[in-house]
C-alpha cells in the first residue's frame, strides 16, 4: 500500500509541475495581449485577511477605482497623435514602449471622445 501512495504522490507532483509549466505561459501570453500581470486569489490572500476585512485602499473623491490622475496611456497615445499627425498604432506602440493590441482598444475611445479620427492607415487629432 505504501509503495501505491508513493506512486500517486509522485505523480501528481509530476502533473501539478507540468501545469505550474502551463500556467506560467499562459500568464505570459495573456500579459503579452493586455500588458500587466495578473494576481491570482492565493496570492491576493497571502496576507491571511479575508477579502470582506481586508482594508482598501481609498481614493480621492470621485476618482473612479482604476484610474490613475496625470498621465494614462490614452493622454500618453493623443499627445503622440497631436505632435505627429498620421501616426500608426505601431508607431504609437513603439513610441510608448507597449504592445499595439492595447492601443486597438484606446484610441476607438479617443474617437468616441471626439479627440482623434483615421486618416488612412493613421491618426490624426480632431480641430
Amino acid at each position: 500500500m505504501a509503495g501505491f501512495v508513493d506512486s500517486t504522490v509522485k505523480d501528481i507532483d509530476a502533473r501539478l509541475s507540468e501545469l505550474r509549466v502551463e500556467v506560467s505561459k499562459l500568464e505570459a501570453a495573456r500579459s503579452a495581449l493586455v500588458g500587466g500581470t495578473r494576481t491570482s486569489a492565493r496570492n491576493a490572500d497571502a496576507g491571511g485577511a479575508s477579502t470582506s476585512t481586508r482594508r482598501r485602499a481609498s481614493r480621492g473623491p470621485g476618482r473612479p477605482r482604476g484610474r490613475r490622475g496625470g498621465h494614462t496611456r490614452a493622454a500618453q497615445a493623443l499627445e503622440l497623435v497631436q505632435n505627429q499627425p498620421g501616426i500608426t498604432i505601431p508607431q504609437i506602440a513603439e513610441a510608448m514602449s507597449i504592445e499595439p493590441n492595447y492601443l486597438y482598444r484606446v484610441l476607438p475611445k479617443l474617437v468616441n471622445d471626439g479627440k482623434v479620427q483615421r486618416d488612412g492607415q493613421g491618426w490624426v487629432p480632431v480641430k
